[in-house]
Order: C-alpha cells, then structure tokens, then sequence
C-alpha cells in the first residue's frame, strides 16, 4: 500500500510522533487514521511525544571508544532529572546510542540537521538516474520520493534501524526507555572520530 507523504505529515502533526513511526503506523492500519493513532498510542510512542515537550535540563555526556581506538563516539542524552541521568538503565541506553553511532556514521539527530542542499543534490540524482533508466514520467516523482525517504532513514540517527534490534528505530528505542523511565529523553548533540 502507498503512503502519501502528506497524510505521513498530517498524523505527526497530530500525534508529535516520528515520521518513520506515522508511516508505519498508517501501513499497519492501511491507511485509516483512527487506526493509526491507536497503534501509536499502544507502542507508547503517542505517549512519548507528549513527555517531548518537557524541558530536558540534565543527563550526561557518554564517550565510547571502539575498534581498538580507531573510532571514537561523544553523545549528549538529555533527560528530565539528575536521578534518571544517573540509572544504570539512562547509561545503558547512552552507550547503546553511542556504540550504534559508532557503527552507523549518521549525518545528523533528524532531518532538520541536513543541510537542504544535500537533500536537493540526492534528489536531483535519483531524478536523473530514473530518467536514464528510462522510467515513465508520470513515476519518477514518486521514485524520488521514494530514494529520498530511504535516504533520509539511512542518515538520520532517530530514523534509522537499531543495530541491536533491527526491527526498531532508535527513535522507537528511545521511545521505549521514555515510557520505561517515565521522563523525556532527547538526543541534543554527537561527533563521531574515525582514525585518519
């Protein structure tokens, strides 16, 4: 079933939810957004999105090292409370975060932080490529669309797939320990070093 990119934006405007997890949520529910809220509202993903807006003044810097020194991860996790900052569960999940970036090199937390000329030049390529492929016309729109998505799941750390558990998101990870920890948890910022 397709999707419309559209009625994607209209359920995250309504629900504050990824739009990774809104897609897949109007896949589940063929497209039906009452179906679509309920299933965001039983993985706790609604619920995350209002725990969002809470202001996240503490949490800690995690440093992971890997591959023998040859790369190296800094993330800021932000959450609510000292308390939970110090919870052996909020460190697990920062070094989860970490060790994930390590092995996934993201551009950026979200799409907000790629640069939009790199997002044009992706599209302008894809474009290309389905002309000279000799795709119909009336599609193309719709493959480059398409790419871009991909692109955008590939780059962005929230919408990727989690290497421990593949079948999730990070977002969707950390969605979990936000209902699990009852707090709001922000990803603020990462750098990522590789040897040379």
């Amino acid at each position: 079933m397709e999707i419309a990119a559209k009625d994607v934006m209209k359920l995250r405007n309504i629900t504050g939810a990824g739009m990774m997890d809104c897609k897949k949520a109007l896949l589940e529910s063929k497209g039906d957004f009452d179906g679509a809220i309920k299933y965001l509202r039983e993985k706790g993903i609604s619920k995350a999105a209002k725990k969002a807006e809470r202001e996240t003044k503490e949490g800690r810097i995690y440093a992971y090292i890997h591959g023998e020194g040859k790369i190296g991860v800094m993330i800021e996790v932000n959450c609510e409370t000292d308390f939970v900052a110090r919870n052996v569960q909020f460190v697990e999940l920062c070094k989860d975060l970490a060790m994930h970036i390590a092995a996934t090199n993201p551009l950026a937390i979200d799409e907000d932080g790629i640069d939009p000329s790199l997002i044009e030049q992706e599209r302008e390529i894809y474009r290309n490529k389905a002309l000279n492929e000799g795709k119909p016309e009336k599609i193309i729109d719709k493959i480059v669309e398409g790419q871009v998505v991909k692109f955008l799941k590939e780059n962005c750390l929230l919408e990727q797939e989690f290497i421990k558990d593949p079948d999730k998101s990070v977002r969707d990870i950390i969605h979990q320990a936000v209902a699990k920890m009852g707090e709001n948890i922000q990803i603020a910022r990462f750098v990522r070093y590789s040897l040379g």
